[in-house]
């Protein structure tokens, strides 16, 4: 996971304690994690379109 271990992580989260506090911090992460799903759901969608785009232009073609 991108070299962290576990003092890098117990760091991060202590700072983002610091700067947030406490009760804020699961508001945050909530928001991040609704952000990544919904990019993930965009990615695929387009994945989605552009097999299909591929495999019409390529039926065309036969």
């Amino acid at each position: 996971m991108f070299g962290l271990g576990a003092p890098e992580l117990i760091a991060i989260l202590g700072i983002g304690v610091l700067l947030f506090g406490a009760k804020k911090l699961p508001e945050i992460g909530s928001s991040f994690g609704k952000a990544i799903k919904e990019f993930r759901k965009t990615q695929n969608e387009d994945s989605d379109s552009e097999q299909k785009s591929i495999s019409t232009s390529d039926n065309k073609k036969s």
